[in-house]
C-alpha cells in the first residue's frame, strides 16, 4: 500500500501545477490566452521533435507524447523528472566513482577464440554483451539449476556455514521469516567469527518488508548493512532501482535467479498459490562477475569500501569444464538495454525453439517483433506465465500482448498451481539466461538487473526439462479462449500504451 501511495504522489505536483496554471489563466492572463497558447504551442511542438528524436524504446517514446500533448504541462513536468535519464545523473556519477574496479585475471579472448569454434554467430552474441557490459565469459566450471526456491534456500544455509573470509548478499526484497531468519543466524555467527559479512538491499523494493530498525539490529550482529538508492524524497532516479538477487561466499560460490529473501519465495508461505521460481548456484572463476557487480554497488553507497583482494579469483579447486557462462547486469545509467538487445538476439538466432519463462510479458516493439518474427519462420515459441497474479492490473496488461503473439504462432502457458516467479530463457537447447530480468519495460529498462549467460552447459539441459514438466501443469491459452471483440481491443491498446508505467 505505501508504494501505491507513493506513487501518487509523484503525480500531485505535476497536478498541482496544471492547476494553477489553468487558474493563473483564467484569472489573470485572459487577455493574453491566445498569444500565451501559441508560444506554448509552440513549445510543446519542440518538445514532442526532441522526443520523437530521441534513441529510445518506441513504446515508451508514444506513452510520453500522448501525456505531453494532452497535459502539456504537468506531461513535461513528469518527463524532466521521472522520463529523462538525465534525472539519474547524480545516481550515475555516485557509481562512477567505484570505478575502475581491478582487472579481471583472465583473459576473455581465449574463451571469446573457443565458443566462435564451435558457433561463431553466437560468439558475436557473447562479445556484444562483453563489450557493453565490462564483464568478461568463463568457463562455466560447474552450474547447478533449481527448479524451485525451496530447493535452493537448503542449500544456500549449507554453503553460508563454510565460509571463511567474506559474504555478500544483496536483494531486492528482504522480509523476516523463516527464510530470512535462517540466513541471519547463520550471518551473525560468521560476523562473530571475523568473517567479513555485508547486506545490501534496495530502499524501495523492501519498503514494506523491512525496516531501518531491522537494518540496524543487522548491524548491531556485526552485519554491515546499506540499502541500495535510499528513498529520502521523490527524485529522477526513483525508478532505478536494484532488482538484482545475488548470494555470493568467498568468491568461491554464487547463488542467483528469481528468488528473494521472503516466505513466498519458498513456498513456507502462499501468497498466490504454489510459487515457481527457479536459481543456480555456480562455483569457480565465474563467481568473480558477481564479486565485481556486488563491489561496485556496495562502494557507490557504503562508507568501506570492499577490499581489492576480495576481487582476486581464489584458487579453483574444481578443473572440469561445462561449457561456458558471462554473468552481467542491466544498467538504466547505459544507453544499450543489454538483456533486450541480447533476447532479440537470440530469437533471432533460434532454429528449432525458444521457451521463456517471465512473470510479466510487456516487451517493448522491438523484442515482441522478434518473438513475431520467430514464431512466423516456424521456431516453437513458447512463454510459460502467471496462472494466479500478483498484481492484476499488470496481469491484464500482460494479456493484452497476447493476441499478436497467438496470431503469430507463439504458444502461451498459464500456470494452474499459481504464480510463476522465473526468469530464464533457454534457445535451441544449447544457449539460454537464467537470472531477474522479467519480459517488460521496468525490468528490460529501467531497473538494474543480475542476468548470466550459458552455452552448452548442463544446466540448460535440466531447465528444458523443468520446462516440460512445468508446461504440463499450465493451461494453454488461445485466441479462442482469451476472448474477443471491439471492447476488448479498445482496453488491450490502451493498457498496451501504458504498460511502460507499470
Amino acid at each position: 500500500m505505501n508504494k501505491i501511495i507513493r506513487r501518487v504522489l509523484t503525480i500531485l505536483p505535476a497536478v498541482a501545477l496544471q492547476a494553477v496554471w489553468l487558474f493563473v489563466l483564467f484569472k489573470w492572463l485572459a487577455p493574453w490566452a491566445v498569444p500565451i497558447n501559441l508560444i506554448l504551442t509552440v513549445l510543446s511542438f519542440i518538445f514532442v521533435l526532441y522526443l520523437i528524436t530521441k534513441q529510445d524504446e518506441s513504446t515508451y517514446k508514444i506513452l510520453w507524447l500522448l501525456i505531453i500533448l494532452t497535459f502539456p504541462l504537468p506531461g513535461a513536468f513528469l518527463y524532466l523528472v521521472f522520463g529523462n535519464k538525465r534525472t539519474t545523473r547524480p545516481l550515475k556519477k555516485r557509481l562512477d566513482r567505484t570505478q575502475p574496479l581491478p582487472a579481471q585475471a583472465a583473459d576473455p579472448e581465449e574463451v571469446y577464440s573457443a565458443i566462435s569454434k564451435e558457433d561463431k554467430r553466437l560468439c558475436q552474441s557473447f562479445r556484444f554483451v562483453g563489450a557493453k557490459t565490462g564483464f568478461a565469459p568463463c568457463v562455466n566450471r560447474s552450474a547447478k539449476y533449481y527448479p524451485l526456491g525451496d530447493l535452493m534456500h537448503p542449500e544456500m544455509l549449507a554453503e553460508l556455514k563454510k565460509a571463511e573470509r567474506f559474504i555478500f548478499v544483496e536483494y531486492f526484497i528482504v522480509e523476516s521469516g523463516e527464510m530470512w531468519d535462517s540466513m541471519v543466524e547463520i550471518l551473525a555467527e560468521k560476523a562473530a567469527a571475523g568473517v567479513d559479512v555485508r547486506v545490501m538491499y534496495d530502499d524501495l523494493g523492501s519498503i514494506s518488508t523491512y525496516t531501518a530498525r531491522e537494518a540496524e539490529a543487522l548491524r548491531k550482529k556485526g552485519i554491515r548493512c546499506v540499502p541500495f538508492n535510499p528513498l529520502v524524497f521523490v527524485k529522477g532516479q526513483l525508478n532505478c532501482r536494484d532488482h538484482r538477487k545475488m548470494l555470493i561466499i568467498d568468491g568461491k560460490v554464487a547463488f542467483s535467479g528469481g528468488v528473494n529473501l521472503a516466505d513466498e519465495y519458498i513456498n513456507k508461505f502462499e501468497k498466490h498459490g504454489h510459487w515457481k521460481d527457479v536459481g543456480f548456484k555456480i562455483t569457480g572463476e565465474a563467481v568473480m562477475n558477481y564479486v565485481r557487480m556486488f563491489s561496485e554497488f556496495w562502494n557507490a553507497f557504503a562508507d568501506e569500501r570492499v577490499p581489492d583482494g576480495y576481487l582476486n579469483a581464489p584458487a579453483s579447486e574444481n578443473a572440469s569444464s561445462d561449457g561456458y557462462i558471462l554473468s552481467y547486469y542491466d544498467s538504466p545509467l547505459r544507453p544499450d538495454a543489454v538483456s533486450n538487445e541480447l533476447y532479440i538476439d537470440l530469437l533471432s538466432q533460434a532454429e528449432d525453439r525458444a521457451w521463456f519463462f517471465t512473470p510479466y510479458l510487456m516487451p517493448g516493439n522491438a523484442l515482441l517483433d522478434a518473438f513475431v518474427r520467430a514464431a512466423e519462420r516456424g521456431v516453437d515459441v513458447r512463454i510459460i506465465m502467471p496462472g494466479v497474479p500478483d498484481k492484476k492490473l499488470v496481469y491484464r496488461m500482460s494479456r493484452s500482448f497476447y493476441p499478436v503473439l497467438l496470431e503469430a504462432g507463439v504458444k502461451i502457458y498459464e500456470y494452474t498451481p499459481g504464480f510463476v516467479h522465473a526468469k530464464a530463457c533457454v534457445i535451441d537447447g544449447k544457449a539460454g539466461t537464467v537470472g531477474t530480468v522479467n519480459l517488460d519495460y521496468r525490468s528490460l529498462f529501467l531497473h538494474f538487473e543480475n542476468n548470466s549467460f550459458f552455452y552448452n552447459a548442463s544446466l540448460l539441459r535440466d531447465l528444458e526439462k523443468d520446462f516440460s514438466e512445468t508446461q504440463e501443469k499450465c493451461v494453454e491459452r488461445t485466441l479462442e479462449n482469451v476472448g474477443g471483440g471491439f471492447m476488448k481491443w479498445l482496453v488491450d491498446g490502451v493498457l498496451r500504451i501504458f504498460a511502460p508505467l507499470c
